[in-house]
């Protein structure tokens, strides 16, 4: 028997290609050029609810769950829009997690609408030029002062900070040598990033440039008690909550590249003439395609396995782990042989491959890198000793 998706899924997947639509290859490769947020496809996205589809329905979301949400944003990468249209969403629909389970009723009141609608950007600020995946290592401080922490450090790779008003910040309430274990001590906060004392500043990066990423610099900077998530010293447990649901929208949007991809490379294998015949007939074509076409929908049912437990309440550091492990190298795969296919014409913007093929590989460096999956894996499934 064919396995067939529930008929919410199939109709979740069908709006979200008929808003994709009316946003075809030119608008992305120009926001892409540009450097320019894509705003109209964003507004379009929000107006049609799906920024806030997983935000409980009490505070104006959909009140779905990440299965939901990792359909969504598959079907924007696939669109052709792959990481510039997924990157413009999925901070917004996975980054308040932790507020939505920790954040006081007050904060959740504030914040939670205004998020679901579209009209509050936030950023995630977790990574340091120095801790880098070491979290426990982080050096940004929040020092308390009455009503107040006083926040000073450093920031980079915070996705769309330029544009966002506020950031969920994880930062150190306690001093790493005063705690009696590494995870301990980290606070997290939902900071101001228009008031005195942020400086924030571009990177300029080789792809995925309609979505700034951008180092924020902290100096002194005022956030009120009210903007604690939860208790503090408890940042890095809370942070886990929007962590496993990030890879598990990482790997689905992988997957969507990866869709992408392939089908640009089909059409072309059967329509490019070489030698008196479409090259696709080619099996040095026809079965790296091939293979790419299985590794995807190999990764597509890890994908559904960890949104399916996740959103079941089950564990699933595991499933959310190797689901992003296996969609990103499949994603890659696929983008890769497109370009193979090609051959010289891969190099040509029009045909948007070149464009999937960096895109996809970042994937495989974030938001964890392969190696740490690896080493998560053999050290929690395996029970393998720890390797650093």
């Amino acid at each position: 028997m064919d396995f067939e998706e529930p008929e919410h899924i199939r109709d979740i997947r069908e709006a979200v290609r008929d808003i994709c639509a009316g946003f075809g290859a030119e608008y992305w490769r120009r926001c892409d050029e540009q450097h320019e947020f894509p705003w109209d496809f964003y507004d379009a996205m929000a107006r049609a609810g799906w920024v806030g589809i997983s935000i409980p329905e009490e505070f104006g979301g959909g009140g779905a769950g990440i299965t939901e949400a990792s359909v969504v944003l598959e079907e924007v990468a696939a669109s052709g829009a792959a990481m510039n249209g997924a990157s413009a969403l999925h901070i917004s629909i996975f980054g308040m997690n932790p507020v939505v389970k920790h954040g006081s009723e007050a904060m959740k009141e504030a914040y939670l609408p205004r998020v679901a609608s579209g009209e509050l950007h936030v950023s995630f600020g977790v990574t340091e030029p120095d801790a880098g995946t070491d979290t426990p290592s982080i050096t940004t401080r929040a020092v308390r002062d009455g009503d107040e922490y006083v926040v000073s450090g450093q920031k980079v790779w915070i996705t769309k900070a330029h544009i966002s008003e506020k950031v969920l910040l994880l930062a150190r309430t306690t001093p790493l040598n005063e705690v009696d274990k590494r995870t301990k001590g980290m606070s997290l906060f939902l900071a101001d990033l228009k008031a005195p004392g942020v400086d924030i500043e571009l990177i300029d990066k080789i792809g995925r440039n309609a979505v700034g990423s951008c180092e924020i610099r902290f100096d002194g900077l005022r956030v009120s008690a009210d903007d604690l998530v939860g208790e503090e010293g408890r940042g890095f447990p809370y942070l886990l909550d929007g962590l496993n649901p990030e890879r598990i929208l990482i790997a689905g949007e992988a997957i969507g590249i990866g869709r992408a991809a392939l089908r640009t490379a089909t059409q072309y294998a059967r329509e490019r003439v070489v030698f008196g015949r479409p090259i696709g007939k080619n099996q040095g074509i026809s079965f790296p395609l091939a293979e790419a076409h299985m590794r995807l929908k190999a990764a597509e049912l890890a994908v559904r396995e960890a949104s399916w437990r996740y959103d079941a309440g089950f564990p699933c550091g595991e499933h959310a782990n190797a689901a992003k492990f296996l969609a990103s190298d499949a994603a890659f795969f696929a983008a890769d042989c497109a370009m193979q296919t090609l051959g010289g014409f891969a190099y040509a913007k029009e045909y948007d491959v070149g464009r999937f093929w960096v895109e996809s590989r970042l994937m495989k460096s974030a938001p964890v890198p392969q190696q740490m999956v690896l080493n998560y894996i053999a050290e929690h499934v395996l029970s393998l000793p720890r390797s650093y």
